[in-house]
């Protein structure tokens, strides 16, 4: 089966996860990173000392009782991580009959969505999946991924987010623009940010970027190196 490749703005969102073991409970760390309005976590059990620290959350809501079918409601995600198949599967029905996304732990056939293997650099967010078939082969090709992108990858991505408003304000024709991040992103600029010298990444700024901007390259470079 082939999934579409999507990153949900969740900010303001509602949503649910049905079981807090281990699953559930990293499944709710993500989620909290999204900035939703409400996580309501429904389990039978009382919760483990790794949920007790996330209940100081705001967002966070846990009942201790059974799944309710009303839980489903207003909710933009469903995360099902219990030991019990068939409750799996029926929550799971329920929201395709309502037309929710539910993505059930270890069922990606019987999933509206799976989750991929991520990793972060900053701003940058690696997502890889293999569509259910292996997630160790996802896991172990993220790993490598994460270990080639070093933290001076995150620092590259903010500084090219800071510099193209300033490059659209200027009102140059696109070409123009494209050309400007081409050279900064397939140049050395990434090279000298993670050697941290700062001398190199402002001579190439210089060089790269219109004479209006440069004084400005000091306010972008704020942080980065």
């Amino acid at each position: 089966m082939r999934h579409y490749p999507a990153f949900l703005n969740l900010r303001g969102r509602r949503c649910l996860v049905v079981g807090a073991g281990e699953v559930g409970t990293r499944k709710i760390e993500t989620l909290l990173s999204c900035g939703p309005a409400e996580v309501l976590v429904v389990d039978t059990a009382p919760p483990s000392a790794r949920m007790k620290a996330l209940l100081d959350t705001p967002a966070v809501v846990y009942n201790q009782r059974p799944f309710e079918e009303n839980d489903l409601e207003g909710r933009t995600l469903v995360f099902v991580c219990t030991n019990n198949a068939q409750l799996n599967a029926t929550i799971g029905t329920m929201c395709e009959t309502r037309g929710q996304l539910c993505n059930i732990a270890d069922a990606p056939t019987q999933s509206g969505f799976i989750v991929p293997a991520t990793f972060d650099r900053g701003s940058l967010v690696v997502a890889l999946s293999t569509g259910g078939a292996s997630p160790a082969v996802a896991r172990r090709i993220r790993m490598e991924l994460e270990a080639a992108l070093g933290p001076s990858c995150g620092a590259f991505v903010e500084l090219m987010g800071r510099i193209r408003p300033l490059v659209l304000e200027l009102g140059m024709p696109t070409a123009a623009n494209t050309e400007i991040f081409r050279k900064l992103a397939h140049g050395p600029l990434m090279a000298a940010i993670g050697e941290g010298d700062a001398e190199q990444v402002r001579d190439i700024l210089t060089q790269e970027l219109p004479a209006a901007l440069h004084p400005r390259i000091g306010e972008v470079l704020d942080g980065i190196v």
